[in-house]
């Protein structure tokens, strides 16, 4: 079996620096992190629920790019999965033996590249192409989001910017991709059983 990487190497210095500092905070911003941390990605599909109502009223076009929002955040969700692993590189937790807010996962559960940050920054741009007030919340939820990673202790700073890089990039590839010929895609769905979820837009 292939090793796995240690990549304290990289930050791991930054990574405790931002532990310590954790540890030292009061214990409600602490709990406010990692409620977040744990809990915060349901926010981002409130917001695409919400980004589809909105959408569906404006043009049926826009109802299937808030439609495939989801799907964009799970297609970007995969190939960063598929990332963990080739690269294999293990819990900071685990390399640096340091105390954690978040429970240091069991071997085997990788940390590059981090999935929340991801997820999250997927989501974001996804958003953005929807809508630009709800793609600036997703934003700096994204943010947050990657942030709190590092602050709980479950990933290293490289983890997430490079989850973060995976998830806009593929949302965003993928967004563009939709964006230019949305028309033949909104006449097949409405040909479908997904038609009321555009009714509101769609006129035949």
């Amino acid at each position: 079996m292939t090793e796995a990487f240690n990549g304290s190497s990289i930050d791991g210095s930054l990574y405790t620096e931002v532990v310590g500092l954790a540890h030292r905070s009061p214990g409600w911003f602490d709990d406010l992190v990692s409620t977040w941390s744990t809990y915060g990605l349901a926010v981002f599909a409130v917001l695409m629920a919400f980004g589809w109502w909105r959408a569906r009223r404006v043009s049926a076009e826009a109802a299937v790019i808030a439609l495939a929002a989801p799907v964009i955040v799970l297609v970007a969700f995969a190939v960063d999965d598929a990332l963990k692993l080739v690269v294999r590189e293990d819990r900071p937790c685990q390399s640096l033996r340091v105390s954690t807010l978040e429970a240091c996962p069991a071997p085997g559960d990788w940390s590059f590249p981090s999935n929340h940050a991801a997820l999250a920054a997927a989501a974001a741009v996804a958003l953005l192409l929807v809508s630009r007030r709800l793609g600036a919340v997703a934003v700096v939820a994204a943010c947050a989001m990657a942030v709190s990673r590092v602050w709980v202790g479950a990933h290293y700073p490289h983890d997430v910017l490079a989850g973060t890089a995976v998830g806009a990039a593929v949302a965003l590839l993928l967004g563009l991709a939709l964006r230019r010929r949305p028309g033949a895609l909104t006449r097949r769905l409405t040909a479908t059983p997904l038609r009321p979820l555009l009714t509101a837009a769609y006129r035949s």
